[in-house]
């Protein structure tokens, strides 16, 4: 016979049980019976750790595995009045000799069942090498393949989770109580002010811009506040493209594209004498933004109107030195002609700025279906999904780690056949687009920064756990997990880029590197200004009721008006950019980690060197930021999240 010391920990708020929970314990001799951890009085108190003694009536040998058993109380008023779902962090065995064995749990244990754990030292597959230990991987895996299943939501996307809604989602993956319940207090709040105003219902036109104030007051942020007083100029027009919510489109131009024919004499008020744009392109000083992939695409209906959308070419110039980018030409169409002029900032005032709105909203189509939507929700559901599908919970990688539906479908589907893996690399995407050295550019430099240490730390656990290329290759857990991505995220297209496995340690520590950037920093840098671009909607309209002009001088403040969205569609956009935009509660920023699945010395120094990395990146970036007029806040790790949460 021998005694075990068991102490239990688990989760605050909500997470304690009444249920009756014992364990068996599996050595390599054989397995216990279930043990009852049972105290005098009540057990498994939210925020509580918990003492139990049991003893094992024969020797087991050298424990493996802590099997957990759950089940609903005797008596039926107990049953009938507590919730049985259990939220354990860790097991902690004692044996009668030697040090301490902790069981990472962190996940619920909903109704009756048995869960089996593993000691808490992370291993690759080729690590376990008793037969138990090598059939309980499988057979976790087998079960959660079967848990969380793959559909295809439309033809052309990436696949994601077969669930119908929220509701059907387990416990381990749906938003804590309190996330839950300030989001939906938040966005009930958000509804009930705009009912109020009489703006929610309210299907027409706006009167005039100044009564757009009345919304803008909704929730004002300084960034939005900036937006506000300057989104007529265009120096903050062209910032926009560098620090905005889409900062990942603007590229270097070496050559004019034929169907954009911009002539010297539409843009030298602009550079000025002695100089040219062939003078300027062999500077590298002219840059594009084009939102060709928008040409003829789908549109929405909004109150019965048919909406419109542009697929316009944008000309910007970076003044010499540290001048201001600015926009030299504008085209609404991917067809130049007599119907799709070229839009210059001699311009009259109104053409001009109705010019820039078309491009703006274009950037929002863009920027919601395609930055935001399927780069960093459908892609980060596919790296997740195939995380909890091919990595057991002892695997080190998965401890690291306008236009309507229609239209966004459509879009989806076109740049899904242009993806590659280069744009989901900051370094490649950024010496890609050719903008290495184009000044002010933030979201460049702090995610930099913020790359180069994810790369760090995860080069420091790929190195502990993967000793050498062969080690890489002989992974069958991981492989698995690289050819489920490719095939369910990127639809098998080899043109994408993606790997279908991967040969070397340094391609594991950048793939891993490109999924932890994509799901935090990518995510926190596209999605936490949403509602500060939209907040004063002429800046970010999400529709356009109009046409794109196809001819200059006739454009007036009426018609501006006129082409920008309803009062109830901008209320709707608004409020939805404004919750998106939030975080609700229970952050996790990056670098943190509460739950502790890594036990082991090596790994935990990695973690508290790349938590003082991104502790130093955030000071020099708050620096940096009380010398801006407009800091740029968005990838300050503090404020981003560990994870795509919202």
């Amino acid at each position: 016979m021998a005694d075990f010391r068991v102490r239990v920990s688990t989760e605050a708020f909500g997470a304690g049980t009444r249920d009756k929970v014992s364990v068996s314990i599996v050595g390599t001799r054989e397995e216990s019976p279930p043990m009852p951890l049972d105290n005098l009085g009540k057990e498994f108190t939210a925020d509580a750790e918990e003492d139990f003694q049991v003893t094992l009536p024969k020797d087991v040998g050298q424990v493996l595995l802590l099997r957990v058993h759950k089940a609903p109380p005797a008596r039926p008023l107990l049953r009938s009045l507590t919730p049985d779902a259990w939220f354990c962090r860790w097991f902690q065995l004692t044996p009668p000799q030697g040090g301490p064995l902790l069981f990472p749990c962190y996940q619920w244990l909903e109704g009756a069942g048995s869960l089996v754990l593993q000691e808490g030292t992370a291993k690759v597959s080729r690590a376990d090498h008793h037969p138990l230990l090598q059939q309980q991987r499988q057979e976790e895996l087998q079960a959660r393949q079967k848990m969380y299943q793959w559909k295809a939501y439309n033809p052309g996307w990436p696949h994601c989770l077969d669930k119908r809604t929220v509701k059907d989602l387990d416990l381990n993956i749906k938003y804590s109580t309190a996330k839950n319940a300030n989001f939906y207090l938040q966005a009930g709040s958000a509804f009930a002010e705009m009912k109020i105003k009489g703006l929610l219902n309210r299907k027409g036109l706006w009167r005039s811009l100044n009564e757009m104030k009345r919304i803008f007051n909704f929730r004002k942020t300084p960034a939005a506040e900036h937006a506000f007083e300057h989104w007529q100029e265009d120096a903050f027009f062209a910032s926009q493209f560098l620090n905005g919510l889409n900062p990942v489109l603007i590229h270097r131009c070496h050559y004019l594209p034929k169907n954009f024919p911009v002539t010297d004499a539409m843009v030298a008020s602009v550079l000025g004498p002695g100089t040219s744009l062939q003078a300027e392109l062999e500077k590298g000083s002219l840059f594009l933004v084009d939102h060709s992939i928008l040409s003829g695409i789908h549109t929405n209906v909004i109150n019965g109107k048919p909406q419109f959308s542009a697929a316009p070419m944008t000309l910007l110039y970076q003044s010499p030195g540290c001048g201001p980018l600015l926009p030299l030409a504008i085209q609404l169409s991917q067809s130049p002609g007599p119907n799709s002029p070229i839009f210059l900032p001699s311009d009259d005032k109104w053409d001009w700025l109705l010019a820039k709105t078309w491009v703006r909203n274009a950037e929002f189509s863009f920027h919601e279906a395609l930055t935001h939507l399927l780069h960093s929700h459908l892609l980060s559901e596919v790296f997740t999904l195939a995380t909890l599908r091919q990595l057991p919970h002892c695997h080190p990688l998965f401890k690291s780690t306008g236009i309507g539906i229609e239209g966004f479908s459509e879009l989806i589907q076109r740049n899904m056949k242009q993806l590659h893996y280069s744009l989901l690399c900051l370094p490649e995407d950024i010496r890609t687009r050719g903008v290495e050295d184009i000044p002010g550019y933030y979201y460049r430099d702090d995610g930099m920064q913020i790359w180069g240490a994810v790369e760090r730390f995860v080069s420091e656990i790929i190195g502990i756990y993967y000793p050498s290329n062969e080690s890489v290759q002989d992974d069958r857990e991981l492989q698995a997990w690289v050819r489920e991505i490719f095939s369910k995220g990127f639809l098998n297209q080899e043109s994408s880029g993606i790997p279908s496995s991967l040969e070397t340690r340094e391609a594991l520590v950048q793939y891993v590197t490109m999924v932890i950037f994509n799901c935090s920093a990518k995510h926190a840098a596209v999605s936490a200004g949403q509602f500060d671009s939209c907040a004063w909607m002429p800046n970010l309209p999400p529709s356009m009721q109009l046409p794109p002009p196809t001819s200059k001088g006739l454009a007036t403040r009426e018609g501006f008006i006129a082409t920008l969205p309803p009062v109830n569609a901008t209320c709707d956009v608004i409020i939805a950019l404004w919750l998106l935009s939030k975080e609700p509660g229970d952050r996790r920023p990056l670098g943190t980690y509460p739950d502790e699945h890594f036990t082991e010395e090596a790994p935990r120094r990695s973690i508290t060197a790349f938590q003082s990395h991104l502790a130093q990146i955030s000071r020099a970036i708050q620096e940096r930021n009380r010398g801006l007029v407009l800091p740029y806040t968005y990838l300050d790790p503090p404020l981003i999240e560990n994870s795509v949460s919202i």
